[in-house]
C-alpha cells in the first residue's frame, strides 16, 4: 500500500524529488531536509498533494 510522493521545496517552491511513503504508517503530510539546487543549499521539502 505504498503511494508515490512529490516533495516541493517550501523556499522557491519548485518539485524537486519523488519518493514512496506508507499511507497507513504516516497519514500526515511528508517533511523532509533536502538539497535543492535551484538555492543550492539543504532545505525543507514538503509533500505536495
Amino acid at each position: 500500500m505504498r503511494e508515490q510522493v512529490t516533495l516541493a521545496c517550501t523556499e522557491c517552491k519548485r518539485r524537486n524529488y519523488t519518493t514512496t511513503k506508507d499511507k497507513k504508517l504516516t497519514p500526515d503530510r511528508l517533511e523532509l531536509k533536502k538539497f535543492c539546487r535551484f538555492d543550492r543549499k539543504h532545505t525543507v521539502h514538503r509533500e505536495i498533494r
